[in-house]
């Protein structure tokens, strides 16, 4: 429970308190007593000073005396109740009232004694009231915090499996790496066609175990994995494979974007679009229209029948991962009218 929300019960309960109390003095008031206003006036003071004796029990007495090793202070603070609750009732009735409305709320000849044991009668309740709402505050604190410990407790957990599986991940990828050098190796000597799938499929590899501390590459290095994954399609797909991949006003280096940003589009051209048509072909265009301004195009027929048994990556998942790389600096639109599918995205690098 944070501090606005312990403040703000704690200023609706003084208010639902006073107002009960004001409301059934006004209704029971007997005219023969008195004035309703002096009487009001004197429970108002009365008020402040139960308010006063409160939060002194709720952020000294109970407030520090009931940590470990202050139990002194609990006892001295609890012994020094009657002086604070008597001492501003004093100085509310017997000083400000009469110099400010002319009247005084105990009669002149008062003695000190009566006076005390008369204010004694307002300090049981308000101490315990005081008491319990520290007790309520420090058992939500208490309960938070093995919320917050129980939290991090999970967050550890997951970093601890993440970085499990993150090694897993680069164990079975650097494994099948250096496999795919040695049937390079192998293969050139019997099919050189072969030896280049090989060959592209090692560099996918190469450049998916490539880390960086910014989670970026060189621009060209992500062009270069787009030229790779066609170019292991089109040994597949050998002459009936019509894809166009146009760029222009790319510099040699220098700009840098997240690493796989492009890729998903192309994938999912090739998944569910016509590729051997060259009536029809794949268009990817990648331009720099300006310094550090992309704009990158993927447009394809749709196939009408399912030709991978896999999705390839959603697009809700690239909007996603556009709005946590890139925030207020892409714009991603999608044409799909059921026989061609276009995706336009501008980035600002």
């Amino acid at each position: 429970m944070n501090r606005h929300r312990i403040l703000f019960y704690q200023v609706l309960g003084w208010a639902l308190i006073i107002s009960y109390d004001l409301f059934f003095t006004s209704v029971n008031f007997n005219p023969a007593k008195g004035s309703l206003t002096k009487l009001l006036l004197v429970k108002f003071t009365l008020w402040l000073a139960t308010t006063g004796l409160f939060y002194y029990c709720y952020l000294f007495v109970f407030g520090r005396g009931l940590q470990p090793g202050r139990w002194l202070v609990l006892v001295l603070g609890i012994l020094g109740t009657p002086m604070v609750f008597a001492g501003t009732r004093y100085l509310l009735d017997e000083v400000l009232m009469p110099l400010l409305f002319g009247f005084r709320n105990y009669n002149p000849d008062v003695t000190l004694l009566y006076y005390v044991q008369d204010n004694a009668y307002f300090l049981p309740p308000t101490i315990v009231l005081a008491g319990a709402a520290v007790l309520v505050r420090d058992a939500f604190v208490r309960e938070k915090e093995r919320e917050n410990q129980l939290q991090i407790q999970l967050l550890e957990q997951a970093k601890t499996q993440a970085e499990l599986a993150f090694l897993r991940s680069q164990i079975n990828p650097h494994f099948l790496y250096n496999t795919l050098n040695y049937l390079y190796a192998t293969a050139y000597e019997v099919s050189e066609p072969l030896a280049e799938a090989v060959l592209r499929l090692s560099d996918l590899m190469r450049y998916l175990l490539h880390d960086s501390p910014d989670g970026q590459v060189e621009l060209s290095q992500e062009v270069e994995y787009v030229e790779n994954y066609l170019a292991l399609h089109r040994l597949r797909f050998e002459e009936n494979f019509f894809v166009n991949f146009e760029q222009a006003g790319l510099p040699p280096g220098g700009q840098r974007v997240a690493t796989l940003l492009l890729i998903p589009f192309v994938e999912n051209a090739l998944k569910h679009g016509v590729v051997n048509q060259a009536a029809h072909p794949v268009d990817i265009q990648l331009t720099l229209a300006a310094p550090g301004q992309l704009r990158f195009t993927v447009r394809n027929r749709i196939h009408q029948h399912q030709k991978d048994a896999t999705t390839g990556v959603g697009l809700p998942n690239i909007r996603r991962r556009l709005a946590l790389l890139y925030p207020g600096r892409h714009a991603l639109r999608v044409h799909d009218d059921g026989i061609t599918y276009e995706a336009h995205l501008e980035l600002s690098l």
